[in-house]
């Protein structure tokens, strides 16, 4: 595991950490990333990042669950084992609603946590990386890459939005 050098600047609030962020983009400087212990409305944007893709993953898991639940009570009732219960035909598509709504959720539900495990490298067996333990409970920090920005530059940035800035090698 390689560990590179980075400018952490640690913020006790949420809304000079925003601030900040908007400046140091604004100078061109990229930004490794940013750590907060809960979301904070507006980073993303300021960061630059894109829509997520996550809405499209669960439709089609909510499409594989619905086919699934479908094809399975037709295989099973109309030509698996078909029963002839009080005269109804074997295929009765409305009382295949309940369980395919069932399944569709069920299947969108356990896609979507696999999904965001993979996508957020929450997968077992991989260590938290953060540039401060403190960032789960109570501190912000913004990372930037120190090979692509000037230290002085970025520190008196930081520094004017109050933080505390340091440059630290960690594995991010």
């Amino acid at each position: 595991m390689s560990q590179h050098k980075y400018i952490i600047g640690t913020f006790l609030d949420e809304e000079p950490l925003l601030a900040a962020v908007k400046e140091v983009r604004a100078t061109g400087t990229p930004i490794h990333e940013c750590y907060t212990p809960f979301p904070v409305h507006g980073l993303d944007e300021a960061l630059g990042y894109k829509r997520s893709r996550l809405p499209r993953a669960a439709f089609m898991f909510g499409v594989l669950g619905f086919s699934a639940g479908l094809s399975m009570q037709a295989w099973m009732l109309g030509f698996d084992w078909p029963m002839n219960i009080g005269g109804k035909p074997a295929l009765a598509w409305p009382d295949f609603v309940p369980v395919t709504f069932e399944l569709t959720v069920l299947i969108t539900a356990l896609g979507m946590v696999g999904t965001y495990l993979v996508a957020s490298g929450f997968v077992p067996g991989n260590e938290p990386k953060f540039p401060d333990p403190d960032v789960t409970s109570h501190k912000f920090c913004i990372a930037i890459p120190s090979n692509t920005a000037d230290y002085d530059k970025i520190a008196s940035v930081l520094q004017g939005h109050g933080a505390t800035v340091e440059e630290k090698e960690v594995e991010l």
